[in-house]
């Protein structure tokens, strides 16, 4: 057992406390129990209820937590510091492991003693008030940013999928585009060559133009594709000519009552030149047509992630347009949406007012409850987005209709690092980043949720009109 003159002879060398008082340093080293860790030794695990306050003297200790990407270190204290349970402070229990990391020796005081030692020591309790102000703003600016990189992450996951699928339909019809100009080409040659009347020709131009119509109209289902594929096949194969081009000719939606009339007015070589340019044709213009999708969703999604990460703006106060702002979430989280086949309603009116504020955060805000929402509801569940005014707040309603929130844990679910979710799935910091987004935009955020019903409300003070 250390005396108590040692340890006070160690506290006035102290950097954080050696200043103070030596008569309240006295009063620490008296109330104080020395403390030796070895590396590994655990001081508090994570969700235990934190029961002491430690002063280093020599050594480091660490906090480590596991957000699913492996346990790394989010704060930790060398010689000089103070760590554990401080005066007057909120938090219960550390967000992670406490552990040491190299041979350490301290002084633990413990919580029973905080009210005599705030009454007999002020100075050392009034650097310990700072120090617990300067960890929690470690610890919100640390968290803000690790929550802004695992949104980062989901949001970068869904757009590769979401990039993914027009890029790789766009590639596949610019490849076939040049096979399908070389078989118009070929067709084509094969058709001059047929010398045909201008009656003959009127009458592949009424086909053609049926095609023509019918890529540019909505493409026929599956299921009557595959009926009209057959229909074509055997009539091809009656006519003599190859049923290779029954697929594309079904494709645009062309009966074989349609073909009658052009084997009525053209025969043998001729009908099967005719029948290949038409088909030719139609498939280039339905593969420019796909190809033109394709960029237009690529377009579209740029668009939306511009538009959510405001990337092209400089961040400032501004009046903001939430119906963009939720537009362009539900837009970027559209991967995670088809995924489980939910469907998400935005009903946002057009008059809905503006409000003061960052747009990137706000947006943050929405992708947040709203990728809460996806994880909550059931695949093909139902998420609904409102909007409303009262009196000089806009009111943003975000209701789905999963499980619920268990009654007894509704008042902790904004707490920093509280979570439901399984390791890796949450980080427990979603709905803490979106109340202090909202504090910072003099907005609140509430929630009312039983089995079936869950409804996040969030207010926000309509923008001051222009003067």
């Amino acid at each position: 057992m250390v005396e108590d003159s040692d340890l006070l002879a160690r506290l006035t060398r102290h950097r954080l406390l050696g200043t103070a008082p030596r008569e309240e340093l006295a009063w620490l080293a008296a109330h104080g129990v020395s403390r030796r860790l070895q590396p590994g030794d655990v001081t508090t695990h994570q969700g235990q209820q934190e029961e002491w306050l430690y002063v280093l003297f020599s050594g480091h200790i660490a906090i480590h937590l596991d957000r699913g990407a492996g346990s790394r270190k989010i704060i930790e204290w060398r010689d000089g510091d103070v760590l554990g349970l401080l005066p007057y402070s909120r938090g219960g229990s550390p967000p992670g492991r406490t552990e040491a990391e190299q041979p350490t020796e301290m002084l633990a005081i413990h919580r029973d003693v905080f009210p005599e030692m705030i009454r007999e020591c002020p100075a050392v309790t009034a650097r310990l008030v700072h120090t617990m102000l300067d960890r929690a703003r470690h610890f919100t600016s640390s968290d803000l940013h690790d929550e802004k990189l695992v949104s980062l992450g989901r949001l970068a996951a869904g757009l590769a999928h979401e990039l993914n699928n027009p890029a790789a339909a766009a590639t596949r019809s610019a490849d076939l585009l040049a096979k399908g100009y070389a078989d118009a080409e070929a067709a084509a040659r094969s058709l001059a060559a047929a010398r045909l009347s201008e009656a003959q020709l009127a009458a592949i131009d009424r086909v053609r133009d049926l095609c023509i119509a019918g890529v540019a109209s909505s493409k026929p289902s599956a299921m009557e594709r595959a009926d009209g594929e057959e229909a074509l096949g055997a009539w091809l194969a009656t006519h003599g000519i190859d049923d290779a081009i029954a697929a594309t000719l079904a494709e645009t939606g062309v009966t074989s009552p349609a073909l009658d009339p052009l084997a009525a007015a053209i025969a043998g070589g001729a009908l099967d030149a005719a029948l290949r340019w038409i088909a030719a044709g139609c498939l280039v213009r339905s593969l420019a047509s796909d190809v033109r999708t394709s960029a237009t969703r690529i377009y579209d999604l740029v668009a939306a992630v511009k538009g959510f990460t405001y990337m092209d703006q400089a961040p400032a106060s501004e009046d903001v347009d939430i119906r963009r702002g939720i537009t362009d979430t539900v837009a970027v989280l559209g991967a995670k949406i088809r995924a489980k086949a939910v469907a998400v309603t935005v009903n946002l009116p057009s008059d809905v007012a503006r409000v003061r504020g960052f747009g990137g955060e706000l947006n943050q805000v929405w992708a947040n409850l709203i990728d809460n929402a996806l994880d909550a509801v059931p695949n093909e569940g139902h998420i609904d987005v409102t909007a409303g005014r009262e009196l000089d707040r806009v009111v943003v309603h975000i209701v789905d209709d999963g499980p619920g929130i268990p009654r007894e844990i509704q008042g902790r679910i904004f707490d920093p690092f509280f979570t439901t979710k399984e390791v890796g799935q949450g980080t427990g910091l979603g709905l803490d980043i979106v109340r202090r987004l909202l504090q910072r935009h003099d907005g609140e955020v509430e929630v009312e949720s039983r089995p079936g019903r869950t409804e996040f409300r969030v207010r926000l003070p309509v923008a001051a009109p222009d003067l």
